[in-house]
């Protein structure tokens, strides 16, 4: 016998009232109702316009699954999958095509959720885009890195939505430390993009990021190594103390004996102790 959900069980509670049949009860679990108790304390008007608001944003939803199908590229998604973009249920639709479509929705935390849960490549990444940054929930974010499956989402999700979120510093330090690969790129994207983007934090915050990047310096997946490079090298351009920080770090990587760690250790150096970044510190 297989193993209900937690999604199933509300729904069939729900089901034990009077006239709730499978559909009915699978529309309120929709609106955040799980129990038979939560349906008798609730105003029946107030669950009828719930009801009507989030149907609304399925039907947005929808139209919006069908614009992305119409500038669906399928040479564009050859391409993406030779720089290791997950080719499945992937349209193809630029960077560009998708900020001008969130400019014109605004932002949308109830239609962000519809969009991620089509599963559709483009439609994640616009979510991201479109998603309120107060109103994501630490569980929301575990759910979504959880369905990682290519770098682009990844960063685009930690750009746009993740790291303005009052959680980012702490998810940060924790996804670093999973074992699942895009779990763990996110947390160092979250690092590099911290350093560029939170201009009121403070150094020690950047500092107890670097025996972290020491720590996983050694993780020759094609995925994390570079995103622990982007971390370290973000963090070293950060201010002039905080490069002499990386660099110290960077120092004591190459001392690993891992060909990845002297590969991330050699390309953090090459730009963090080059002309450009020194002269743009001393300004």
């Amino acid at each position: 016998m297989s193993k209900q959900t937690p999604k199933s069980q509300a729904i069939k509670r729900l089901q034990s009232l009077q006239n709730i049949g499978p559909v009915t009860a699978e529309r309120l679990f929709s609106i955040g109702i799980r129990t038979p108790e939560q349906m008798k304390q609730s105003d029946p008007e107030e669950i009828n316009q719930r009801l009507k608001e989030k149907e609304g944003v399925k039907l947005q939803c929808d139209h919006i699954l069908e614009k992305l199908k119409a500038l669906s590229n399928p040479k564009a998604v050859e391409g993406m999958a030779r720089y290791g973009i997950n080719p499945e249920n992937t349209y193809g639709v630029s960077i560009p095509n998708l900020r001008k479509m969130a400019k014109e929705i605004g932002v949308d935390h109830d239609l962000a959720q519809q969009l991620w849960s089509s599963a559709v490549h483009e439609a994640r990444i616009l979510a991201g885009m479109i998603d309120d940054p107060k109103m994501a929930t630490e569980e929301q974010m575990e759910r979504w890195v959880r369905d990682f499956d290519s770098w682009d989402t990844c960063d685009q999700c930690c750009m746009n939505l993740f790291e303005k979120t009052e959680l980012a510093c702490q998810k940060a330090v924790e996804w670093s430390a999973n074992d699942r690969e895009f779990v763990k790129r996110a947390g160092f994207v979250l690092m590099a993009r911290l350093a560029v983007s939170d201009k009121k934090a403070d150094d020690i915050l950047f500092e107890s990021f670097l025996p972290i990047i020491k720590r996983d310096a050694s993780d020759n997946r094609n995925y994390v190594k570079k995103a622990v490079n982007w971390a370290l090298r973000q963090i070293g351009k950060r201010n002039a103390h905080l490069n002499r920080k990386a660099i110290e770090t960077a120092r004591e990587i190459q001392q690993i004996d891992s060909r990845c760690a002297k590969w991330i250790a050699s390309h953090a150096l090459r730009e963090l102790t080059g002309k450009a970044v020194k002269e743009r510190l001393r300004e």
